[in-house]
């Protein structure tokens, strides 16, 4: 995955993030990540596979559709 798409995706989980009223350490701690990690997905940094999306996403409510 490039860094744009990188960007992209952890700009949205951000997003969902916060519409959901949570911080990185909740979102964190629903998941099994660390902070860290999670932010550095969130800002890009970080390549991340599918488990650690659809967990991510599970915890924000939201599944992932690939089509």
């Amino acid at each position: 995955m490039d860094e744009k798409h990188r960007l992209r995706i952890g700009r949205k989980i951000r997003e969902l993030r916060e519409a959901a009223n949570l911080t990185q350490d909740q979102l964190a701690e629903m998941t099994g990540l660390k902070k860290p990690n999670l932010s550095r997905i969130e800002n890009g940094k970080y390549n991340t596979g599918l488990d650690i999306l659809s967990r991510i996403a599970e915890a924000l409510g939201k599944k992932l559709d690939i089509v």
